[in-house]
């Protein structure tokens, strides 16, 4: 089992490396394992969703848990990738009409899989891959 510290240390040294400005913080209501907010340019993680998870997907995907915390940090990065080069009207999300806003939701949640995969270490591409066909049967 990872503890915050552990995850705040993955987050740090994998951020570090990439030389990225993202802030990261530890939330215990959040949801989901991970979650990077553009407003605040923050990825936010709740270390019981990310061992639940881990342990969700350790027996599909044979890698250490640092690896497979590392994976689910390339697709949060993906998404401030993905918002640095694309400007989406996030307005859309809060006052579009429903087709609208899952069409929007489609394409960041696409791209942030795409740019997150750029930047994945060889080693760990087929990892990456399983773990986006992976997410869809969860989600």
């Amino acid at each position: 089992m990872l503890y915050i510290w552990d995850i705040e240390k993955i987050i740090k040294n994998t951020l570090d490396g990439f030389q990225l400005d993202i802030n990261y913080e530890f939330c215990n209501t959040l949801t989901a394992p991970m979650s990077y907010n553009v407003s605040t340019n923050t990825i936010k993680f709740n270390y019981l969703k990310v061992n639940g998870y881990i342990a969700k997907i350790n027996f599909k995907i044979k890698e250490t848990d640092e690896n497979l915390v590392k994976l689910m940090l390339f697709h949060e990065i993906g998404y401030y990738l993905d918002f640095k080069k694309n400007k989406h009207d996030i307005r859309t999300l809060m006052y579009g009409e429903d087709d609208e806003k899952e069409q929007l939701m489609s394409e960041i949640e696409k791209n942030s899989w795409d740019f997150g995969r750029k930047i994945v270490p060889e080693q760990l591409v087929n990892a990456y891959d399983h773990l986006r066909e992976l997410d869809k049967m969860f989600s």
